[in-house]
Formats: structure tokens, C-alpha cells, sequence
């Protein structure tokens, strides 16, 4: 198998820095009829409209095609997906307590298929991406949700206690999240949970997760002594649970499967 890869990011504009982390491009050529390759959660849902020969994904015991545009939610563990011979993605990567409540959506976990007129962008983005056309691409995505957002209002709350737990990388007891939120623990944990279906702790452990994740994904070689020491937890066996949460996997296994992928 020959795989050749593309990944670049975007930064949004400022008007969307509190709900998009980034728009991103991805291309993927793996010189065979059909792959995989399996997505580890992280603290974000994104938002994927894919091109070329699609996305599948196991269900009910059979390979099911993913429509494009569909969202990615947030993740209790890995997702494995089968592509054919090429893959091309224009992923917008959200912050997951305001992108339901902008696409007027409830909230949840997994794979959401969507029934919002952002799927309307789809086949004006697969001539792009023929005529490779990438930047143009990206640019009609974000004027789409600068023109969503332009007609939406939002409580600052949210993003004021997401903004919080993401500086913090999530290491931070949720009574100092309401605080810094202005907010009571009681008022924010509705908000929350009603906006992204998780609770503030939730997703503190999920950012923190992220955190270990990208760490071992770029330094396999980590101290995870250092890394639990670092992060807030309380001691090493602390980390290696709560990575297993997420990643069905231990750390130290995963950083071997990193290591070896590099």
C-alpha cells in the first residue's frame, strides 16, 4: 500500500474564534480499493463534508456510506472509518458548547447525520475541490457561518467557561469554572449539559485526555509520571485509567502505536 497524505489548517475569522477552533483540509491517497483509519476522541465536534470515494463506517453488522456534510460529536472512544482509493475532507473543527446551539440541533455523542441547509454547500465544494480550488473552498465555508452566526445570539456564558477549561487544558474543578463564568455550578452544569450533553466535568476530562493524546502523538518517548504531574492527575495509574476511558488502549501502548506509525 502506498499512502500519501495533505493536512492544512485555517484560522477562522475573528468573529467565529469563540465557536470554530479551525477550518482544515485533508487528502488522503492510499493507493488501494479500500482502508481504514481510526479517529481518537478529542475535546471538539467537528463538522466534515467529504469528496472522492467517500466515507464508511461499520453498523448493524454492514459497511454504511456517510452523507456528506455529517458531524463528528464528541467521542467516549476510538471511530473506525473505511475509505476507498481517495479521500478529500473540509473539516470544521467547533467547540463543542456553542456549534449545536448554532446549527439549532440537539446535542450529543457520535455521529449525527445532518438535516441543516449547511448541506446545501456540498456540491458547490466538490467543484472546488475537482478544480482544486482548496482556499476558495474553505473561504465559502466560513463566509456560510459568519452569515449563520451574523443572525444567531448566544450566552457568553458558554463560551466565557469553555474558553476557561481549554486554557486550563482541562485541569481545573468545575466550581472555578462557574467562577470565572460568573455563573453558579447549578446554573452552568444545565447550560452545559443542555448545549453540548456533557457536563463541565465531562469535558474537563475529555481536554485533558487530549492533552496526554497529542503529547505521546508527537513525543512517544514521554514521561507519563511527568505528563499525570503536569496535568493535574492524581498520580500515574490515574492517567492510565482515564486514558483507557477514551482511547481503549493504555498510554504506553499508544505511544507504541505512535511510534511506530511515525
Amino acid at each position: 500500500m502506498s499512502l500519501q497524505t495533505y493536512y492544512q489548517e485555517f484560522e477562522p475569522a475573528e468573529n467565529l474564534k469563540h465557536i470554530i477552533q479551525c477550518f482544515w483540509y485533508h487528502k488522503r491517497a492510499v493507493g488501494e480499493e479500500q482502508s481504514c483509519f481510526e479517529v481518537i476522541p478529542d475535546g471538539h465536534a467537528e463538522i466534515i463534508f467529504h469528496f472522492g470515494d467517500g466515507l464508511k463506517i461499520y453498523c448493524n453488522e454492514m459497511l454504511n456510506p456517510l452523507p456528506s456534510p455529517f458531524i463528528m460529536g464528541l467521542q467516549d472512544g476510538p471511530v473506525l472509518f473505511y475509505i476507498g482509493n481517495t479521500l478529500e475532507i473540509i473539516g470544521v473543527r467547533c467547540y463543542p458548547w456553542v456549534v449545536f446551539d448554532l446549527l439549532n440541533i440537539p446535542p450529543g455523542k457520535g455521529i449525527h447525520i445532518l438535516d441543516h441547509p449547511v448541506k446545501e454547500l456540498d456540491p458547490d465544494l466538490a467543484a472546488l475541490m475537482l478544480s482544486e480550488e482548496i482556499e476558495t473552498a474553505v473561504a465559502k465555508v466560513q463566509q456560510y457561518f459568519l452569515e449563520l452566526f451574523s443572525k444567531m445570539s448566544f450566552d457568553n456564558t458558554l463560551s466565557k467557561a469553555g474558553a476557561v477549561i481549554r486554557t486550563a487544558k482541562g485541569s481545573i474543578p468545575v466550581h472555578q469554572v462557574a467562577d470565572s463564568s460568573h455563573s453558579t455550578i447549578r446554573t452552568l452544569e444545565r447550560k452545559f449539559k443542555k448545549s453540548s450533553g456533557h457536563t463541565v466535568k465531562d469535558m474537563c476530562a475529555l481536554i485533558r485526555f487530549e492533552q496526554v493524546r497529542n503529547e505521546l502523538m508527537l513525543n512517544p518517548d514521554s514521561n507519563l509520571a511527568g505528563l499525570a504531574y503536569e496535568l493535574g492527575y492524581t498520580d500515574q495509574s490515574h492517567l492510565t485509567r482515564e486514558f483507557k476511558r477514551y482511547a481503549h488502549m493504555t498510554p504506553a501502548a499508544f505511544a507504541r502505536k505512535s511510534k511506530k506509525d511515525k
